[in-house]
């Protein structure tokens, strides 16, 4: 359907839902994680046990990509650093004892939400034969989305920030399907098909407004490195959603799903951009989910207690809280997801 309305484009991607949530839309998908979803996510706490599905954020361990590990450091004057510095003496000679850091983190680093912001692509948006770089619902590069520093052009996310994510509050119903329970540790793309089996054979039942976690076991392999990640064990295993699968795109279309999260660093399998052009992305289904549908992705998640204990009972529901960090303009965030069953 064209929504010729918008006054930021006449034409919006195939497949998209761009302007279904009205013109200004900074969540997407979010829009439907309504009060009765809230309310349908509460009612799967039946025993109250919490889990932590974060990493620890100095995982994976080394350079990852072009991001590196958080640096740490004491606030304060590096001559006199707030770390076990006393304070002021009361009148009987005892001291108060302060510690204040900070770190420098790279955003996506390690358990993180990509923002919408992440992922963009130059489209014909105005029915001109002029392609300019897009983002979700048609916010554009250089104007919405901009360099972070000094200048002119600076400013970062001004539109599809990670903080329109966390005022969003991210509280739903979470769904796992456990596909190393199913495969085995190995290195797959998954399809439709092969979701499905696993769907089937583990009962699991996604809604609209779900979130899903996918357990591949990457991250269980990646906490026993310790941070000293062995680099070709870990591209043996992990399973991952093949993006290129008309079948399962269409499928995450139907199934008005907020979100994916998954153990591994990408969600999605890579394959080299052999013969590749602007039509065929490297990541079609961040393309799909980030860019088209406003569908949350989440990678480096640790899953593993979290499906074991499910497995065990006979589930496949929990209660899932996952705001991201709200910090304005920036394009992805780390959080520590809970959840609750």
């Amino acid at each position: 359907m064209t929504q010729s309305h918008n006054p930021r484009w006449k034409r919006r991607p195939s497949g998209s839902n761009w302007g279904d949530f009205g013109d200004d839309d900074e969540i997407g998908r979010l829009n439907l994680m309504t009060a009765a979803k809230v309310r349908q996510a509460v009612g799967e706490v039946v025993e109250g046990l919490s889990f932590c599905l974060s990493l620890p954020l100095d995982l994976p361990g080394g350079r990852n990509g072009s991001r590196r590990p958080p640096a740490m450091f004491a606030t304060g004057d590096p001559s006199a650093p707030n770390m076990n510095r006393a304070l002021s003496a009361d009148v009987a000679g005892a001291s108060d004892i302060m510690c204040d850091d900070g770190v420098t983190l790279a955003l996506q680093y390690s358990t993180q939400w990509d923002g919408l912001c992440h992922i963009g692509y130059e489209f014909d948006a105005g029915e001109n034969g002029a392609k300019e770089i897009f983002y979700y619902n048609g916010w554009r590069a250089g104007e919405d989305i901009r360099p972070h520093g000094s200048g002119p052009e600076a400013g970062g996310a001004r539109r599809l920030g990670i903080d329109k994510i966390a005022m969003a509050r991210v509280q739903t119903r979470g769904v796992m399907i456990d596909l190393e329970r199913h495969f085995g540790a190995v290195r797959r793309a998954i399809g439709f098909q092969e979701l499905s089996e696993v769907m089937t054979a583990q009962d699991v039942r996604p809604e609209p407004g779900d979130i899903i976690c996918l357990h591949t076991g990457y991250g269980r392999a990646l906490v026993a490195m310790n941070g000293e990640p062995d680099r070709d064990r870990l591209r043996e295993i992990g399973l991952e959603l093949d993006g290129r699968d008309p079948a399962l795109l269409e499928w995450i279309t139907r199934s008005g799903l907020i979100g994916i999260a998954a153990d591994n660093p990408t969600v999605e399998t890579i394959r080299p951009s052999s013969g590749a052009t602007k039509t065929t992305p490297l990541l079609p289904l961040h393309r799909h989910c980030l860019f088209k549908l406003g569908v949350l992705l989440g990678e480096y998640w640790w899953l593993t207690d979290l499906a074991e204990a499910l497995a065990e009972r006979n589930r496949s529901a929990f209660l899932l809280t996952a705001p991201p960090l709200r910090l304005p303009g920036a394009a992805g965030s780390p959080l520590t997801p809970i959840a609750t069953i």
